[in-house]
Parts: C-alpha cells; sequence; structure tokens
C-alpha cells in the first residue's frame, strides 16, 4: 500500500486524494487493530501516518503551484 514519494510525485491530484483516502482508512485499521491487541508492528502506524503528511504535502504543493498559475 505504501508507495514511495517519487511514485506520489508523478501523481495527479486525483489520484493523490485516491491514494490520502486509502491511506487514511489503512490508519483508522491499523488504530482499531493496535486497540484490540492484534498489531503485532506498531511501526506500521507510524509509517502509515507519515505517508498521509507526505501525500497532503504533495496535494498542497500542487493547489499553490495551480493558484500560482491562474494568478491569485
Amino acid at each position: 500500500m505504501t508507495q514511495s514519494i517519487s511514485d506520489l510525485r508523478d501523481m495527479d491530484l486525483i489520484a493523490l486524494v485516491s491514494e490520502l483516502r486509502a491511506s487514511k482508512q489503512e490508519a483508522l485499521n491499523l488504530r482499531f487493530r493496535s486497540a484490540t491487541g492484534q498489531l503485532e508492528n506498531h511501526s506500521e502506524l507510524r509509517k502509515v501516518r507519515r505517508q498521509i503528511a507526505r501525500i497532503n504535502t504533495l496535494i498542497r504543493q500542487q493547489e499553490i503551484a495551480v493558484a500560482e498559475k491562474t494568478g491569485k
């Protein structure tokens, strides 16, 4: 599920939003598994949270680029 930053940079805005939704769903599932004691590797939760932050950053960068292009 986790993709490299270069793969994420190649995605368009729609694909990034879709990936963000999937990552948030994965984080939710990991939190539930952690709360019920079923999660063996707790570093997965940290990786997913960082992935969400990367995706949010890339989405914001694309929004800024579009705003600069349109002159706003």
